[in-house]
C-alpha cells in the first residue's frame, strides 16, 4: 500500500496547509490502491483570507513555495461539483482534467476509506491499463472543499508527492470528520460546510521540473548505474566517511591515473594497499552495482572494530597520501601526488625596523581553515593569512646584533596545487564542556573562487588561481553519532552527484551550497517566520573538506582514464573473478534445477587402493574417486550414459547404472540396476532413493559381451518382481586382492556367481580376471586366500 506524509503548518495567513514531515502508518484495512495521508485537524479558513471562488487568490495560498524551489511547469484549476452526497458509492472518480500535459482526477471516498473521515486523493487518470511504463510527474497540489453557496466556508490541505504507475494516487484519508460536514454549523457560519448534500472540490495542481530525475523520489529499485553511470562504495559498518573521501579522489582522474601507473603485478597482494586502491578503483569503472572497500581497509590492517569507528578524515587521507606516495617512488608516477596536492607555506618572523626576518617553507597537502568567527572561505584565509604584531613584552630576539625588535609574525603562501583540499574545522575542543563539539555555524563557500590574494608578493602568479569546486565532504549529526556523504562534480562541465554510500544521485546546486552552509533552518516550505518563535533550529548538515580544482588545470586533472590507463594485469585478475562470481551466482539460481551425478566406473574401482569400492568425500581429481557430473534433473538416464561413455571412451549403449546406497556397516553399495534408461533423472533418484539431496550415487556397469544386435547382454537377472525391482538368481560381487610384495590392496574388477555355487567355484572366476594359469602352481608361498570385506574370516584357501 502506498504510504503518504502529512503534519500541518501555518502558511503566511495562518491558513492550515501540509507539510512532509512525518510518516504514517497505513490502517489495518485500507485498500491497496489509494495512497494514504492522514490529517490530524480540519482546517477551518481564517478571516482575512480570499473566498473559494477566487481561484487565483486562493492558488497562491494554498500551494506555497517549496523548500526545493523547483521551476514551475504548469498550473491548473479544476472544480468537481459534488451532489447528493449521502447517495454516493463508496469510492467515487471526478471528472479528468488536464495539467502540464498529464490526465488527472480526484478521487473521493464520501464515507470515509476506513475512518471517521470523508477522504479525498488526487489519482492521475489515464485510462485502465494505459498509464506508460516509465511514467512519472512531480506535483505539487491542494484539495479545497468548499460550500457553493458560502464559498467563504472551506477547508484545504496541501502535498507534494512523485507520481508514478505504481504510486498513481497520492492524498488525505482524514481530510474533515463525517460529523462535522452535514447539519452543523462551521466556524460559526450558521452554515453546514456540506449544505443540501452539495459541495465544491477543487483541485490545485502544480506541475514541476525534475531537474536531477530523483525528485521526491523513494529510490525503491534505484539503479545508480543507469541513471548516472556511476556506482557507489558499500559502508561496512561506519565506514561512510571513507567512502567520500575514496570518491572524491575516484574522481581526482589524474590521482587514479597515477594510482594505476604503481607496478603491482608482482605484488598481486591483498594486504598491498596500493593493489587493493587498484582494484577497487577498477571495479568503480566496471561494476554495475555498489563496490565493498572490505579489501581496501584489510590492506590498512583495520580489525572489525575499526570499520564500527568513525576515523579523522583528514588523518586518514593524509595516511592514505603517504602510502601512495611511497609506492610510487622510482616509477612514471613519482612526481604526481606533489603536483597535485601539494603547496608551500611560508611562515615568518620579520622584524619592523630593521632588515631581518626568520622563515621557513614547508610542504603542505591541505590546509586547516576556522569556521568560528568566520563567516566564509574568504574570511578563513584572511585569518589564516593574519599578521600578528610582536611587541611590548612579546618583542622577538632577533640575535645578538638586532636584540629585541618589534616584529610581525605570520604565514604566507608561495604556492597552490592544483587540487585543493580544505579541511574546515567543523570539530573543536570546547573548554567550557571540557568535550570536542562540532560548529554548525553558517559558513558558505563559494563555487569558484580566486586565491591570489593570498599569496606572497613574490610568488609566480603568470597563471590565474582561479578555483573550481569539484567536491563537498558532508557530516550530517553530531560528533558521537552521524552520516558522511559527497557532493562530486566528476567532469569539468558536468552536474554535480551526490555520493552516498551505495547510491549516486544527480543533485542540485542548492543541494550542493546552501544546503551544507549550516546554520538554521530554512522555515518549512520557505514560509516567512513568525513573530514569536522558539530558538531556531540549527542545521546538522554541513561541509567539513572542500575539493577545489585550479580552473586553468582542469583539462589535466581530469582527463578521461581509458582502458589502456588500466594496469592489463588487473583486468584479466578481476575479469576472471567477475566470471567466476557471475558462474556462481548463475549456479545459486539454477541450483533447483540439477542434481550431482557421482558415478563410479570400473577404471574408478582399479584405482581404489583403500576399502570400500571407491570414496565420494575427496577430491575427485583422484583417481579413485567416483566422478562428478552436474545433470539437469529434466535430462534422462540415457542422457547420463552418453556423457559417461564420452568420458571412459565406451559405448553409451554397453553402460548400465546402478543405485548405490549406504549400508547399516557404513560401506556404500549398489542395490538395483536402472533398466528404464528413458526415465528422467529426477524420476529415478525420487524412485530409488526417495530422498531431497542434491546428489544421486551410481555405479556404471560396462557389459562385456553383446548380442547379435549390438544390444549388451547383462548377467544374473531372471525376471521382475512385483515391486519393480529387477530379480536375480546371481550374486554380484567385487574381488580385491592383496599383493604382499608390494604390501598393496588392488582391485581387480566384479563377477557373478549363482547363489548355489559354493565359493570354491570363485576360483577359476579369479583366476581368469587375474591372468593367471588355470592351476597354481605348488609351492610353499604359493597360495589364495578369501576373505568377505569387512570381516576377518577366511572363506577358502587354496594351496
Amino acid at each position: 500500500m502506498n504510504q503518504a506524509l502529512d503534519g500541518e503548518t501555518l502558511s503566511p495567513t495562518g491558513m492550515q496547509v501540509d507539510g512532509d514531515e512525518y510518516v504514517v502508518e497505513p490502517q489495518e484495512g485500507e485498500p491497496d490502491d489509494v495512497a494514504i495521508i492522514n490529517t490530524d485537524e480540519d482546517g477551518g479558513p481564517a478571516a482575512a483570507l480570499p473566498t473559494a471562488d477566487n481561484f487565483e487568490a486562493m492558488k497562491s495560498v494554498v500551494l506555497p513555495r517549496l523548500i526545493e524551489d523547483p521551476e514551475i511547469l504548469a498550473d491548473a484549476v479544476h472544480t468537481w461539483h459534488i451532489e447528493g452526497w449521502t447517495e454516493l458509492s463508496r469510492k467515487e472518480h471526478g471528472p479528468v482534467f488536464e495539467a502540464g500535459g498529464n490526465p488527472w482526477r480526484v478521487l473521493m471516498f464520501p464515507s470515509g476509506n476506513n475512518v471517521e473521515h470523508c477522504s479525498f486523493y488526487l489519482e492521475q487518470g489515464f485510462e485502465e491499463g494505459k498509464v506508460p511504463d516509465d511514467w512519472y510527474c512531480c506535483a505539487q497540489f491542494s484539495l479545497v472543499l468548499w460550500n457553493p453557496n458560502d464559498p467563504s466556508l472551506y477547508t484545504s490541505h496541501t502535498a507534494h508527492h512523485r507520481f508514478t504507475k505504481d504510486e498513481g494516487d497520492w492524498g488525505f484519508t482524514r481530510f474533515v470528520e463525517l460529523r462535522k460536514l452535514f447539519n452543523v454549523e462551521w466556524d460559526s457560519s450558521g452554515r453546514p460546510l456540506v449544505e443540501n448534500e452539495a459541495a465544491n472540490m477543487t483541485a490545485y495542481v502544480r506541475v514541476v521540473k525534475d531537474e536531477t530525475g530523483v525528485l521526491w523520489h523513494t529510490f525503491n529499485n534505484y539503479d545508480s548505474k543507469k541513471e548516472t553511470g556511476y556506482v557507489g562504495l558499500k559502508n561496512q559498518g561506519a565506514t561512510c566517511y571513507l567512502n567520500s573521501l575514496l570518491q572524491s579522489l575516484y574522481f581526482t582522474n589524474a590521482f587514479r591515473k597515477a594510482v594505476y601507473q604503481i607496478p603491482t603485478e608482482d605484488e598481486e597482494n591483498l594486504a598491498n594497499s596500493a593493489y587493493t586502491l587498484q582494484r577497487l578503483f577498477y571495479q568503480l569503472q566496471t561494476s554495475p552495482t555498489a563496490v565493498s572497500t572490505n579489501e581496501l581497509t584489510k590492506s590498512f590492517g583495520w580489525e572489525t572494530r575499526h570499520i564500527f569507528e568513525q576515523q579523522d578524515v583528514q588523518e586518514l587521507s593524509r595516511k592514505l597520501m603517504e602510502r601512495m606516495e611511497e609506492k610510487m617512488k622510482g616509477t612514471e608516477a613519482e612526481n604526481v601526488l606533489p603536483r597535485l596536492f601539494c603547496m608551500k607555506v611560508k611562515t615568518y618572523i620579520s622584524c619592523i625596523n630593521v632588515d631581518y626576518e626568520s622563515s621557513r617553507v614547508e610542504d603542505f597537502w591541505d590546509i586547516q581553515l576556522n569556521v568560528i568567527g568566520n563567516k566564509d572561505i574568504e574570511e578563513s584565509f584572511k585569518d589564516y593569512i593574519g599578521v600578528e604584531k610582536m611587541d611590548g613584552e612579546n618583542q622577538y630576539f632577533a640575535g645578538e646584533v638586532f636584540k629585541l625588535q618589534d616584529a610581525n609574525k605570520g604565514v604566507i603562501f608561495q604556492s597552490f596545487p592544483e587540487v585543493l583540499h580544505l579541511q574546515l574545522k567543523r570539530f573543536e575542543y570546547d573548554m567550557e564542556r571540557d568535550a570536542t563539539m562540532k560548529t554548525n555555524d553558517r559558513y558558505e563557500f563559494p563555487e569558484t573562487f580566486d586565491a591570489s590574494p593570498y599569496l606572497a608578493e613574490d610568488a609566480d602568479k603568470s597563471e590565474p588561481y582561479i578555483y573550481q569546486l569539484h567536491s563537498v565532504l558532508v557530516h550530517s549529526g553530531d560528533l558521537n553519532a552521524g552520516h558522511y556523504y559527497a557532493f562530486i562534480k566528476p567532469t569539468k562541465d558536468g552536474c554535480f552527484y551526490r555520493c552516498d554510500d551505495d547510491k549516486v544521485i544527480r543533485a542540485t546546486m542548492r543541494e550542493v551550497l546552501e544546503d551544507n552552509f549550516g546554520g538554521e533552518v530554512d522555515y518549512v516550505n520557505g514560509q516567512a517566520k513568525p513573530a514569536f518563535q522558539k530558538p531556531p533550529v540549527i542545521r546538522q548538515n554541513s561541509a567539513y573538506m572542500l575539493v577545489y580544482i585550479r580552473r586553468s588545470r582542469l583539462d589535466q586533472v581530469l582527463l578521461p582514464v581509458t582502458k589502456e590507463d588500466t594496469p592489463e594485469h588487473l583486468q584479466k585478475k578481476l575479469d576472471e573473478e567477475n566470471a567466476l562470481r557471475e558462474a556462481r551466482r548463475k549456479e545459486r539460481e539454477e541450483q533447483h534445477l540439477y542434481l550431482n551425478a557421482r558415478v563410479m566406473t570400473d577404471r574408478t574401482f582399479q584405482e581404489h587402493s583403500s576399502t570400500d569400492l571407491t570414496t565420494f568425500d575427496i577430491n575427485e581429481r583422484e583417481p579413485g574417486c567416483a566422478k562428478n557430473f552436474r545433470v539437469l534433473r529434466s535430462s534422462t538416464i540415457k542422457d547420463l550414459a552418453t556423457r559417461v561413455g564420452a568420458d571412459i571412451g565406451q559405448d553409451p549403449r554397453r553402460i548400465r547404472f546402478w543405485f548405490m546406497v549406504n549400508r547399516q556397516n557404513k560401506t556404500v553399495r549398489p542395490d538395483q540396476p536402472i533398466t528404464d534408461v528413458n526415465q528422467t533423472i529426477e524420476q529415478a533418484h525420487q524412485k530409488l532413493s526417495g530422498t531431497k539431496t542434491q546428489e544421486i550415487r551410481l555405479w556404471a556397469e560396462e557389459a562385456d559381451d553383446v548380442d547379435a544386435n549390438g544390444d549388451p547382454i547383462w548377467p544374473g537377472l531372471s525376471g521382475q518382481q512385483a515391486n519393480g525391482s529387477q530379480k536375480s538368481d546371481s550374486i554380484l560381487l567385487f574381488l580385491k586382492w592383496f599383493d604382499i610384495d608390494n604390501q598393496a590392496l588392488k582391485c581387480i574388477g566384479h563377477v557373478y556367481i549363482g547363489k548355489e555355487r559354493k565359493v570354491e567355484d570363485l576360483v577359476p572366476l579369479i583366476l581368469q580376471k587375474m591372468g593367471w594359469p588355470d592351476k597354481l602352481p605348488s609351492g610353499d608361498r604359493t597360495q589364495l586366500k578369501l576373505y568377505e570385506a569387512s570381516f576377518a574370516l577366511t572363506l577358502l584357501s587354496v594351496f
